[in-house]
């Protein structure tokens, strides 16, 4: 009984090998992406450009936080103005 167990535990496909085969190169999917930068970041209240330390945390600051101030023209490109970036 316990040798059936570990073997249908080692039959079962791993999710590391499972993402890999279903993308190119084994790189991961976008939406992997895209939430690897947003655990990253989290609405703490920030408003402006100065207060941003970079320019993919301005770009998630304004797609899912509320009153930025960051995006004067609403063009969807955050800081343009700041030199920093």
């Amino acid at each position: 009984m316990v040798a059936f167990a570990g073997w249908t535990f080692y039959q079962k496909p791993t999710g590391i090998a499972g993402s890999a085969s279903s993308t190119s190169f084994g790189n991961p999917p976008a939406e992997e992406y895209r939430f690897e930068a947003e655990s990253r970041f989290s609405c703490d209240g920030r408003q402006h450009c100065s207060q941003m330390t970079s320019r993919e945390e301005a770009v998630f600051f304004i797609n899912n936080c509320p009153n930025t101030k960051m995006d004067g023209d609403n063009d969807g490109v955050p800081c343009e103005n700041d030199s920093r970036f």
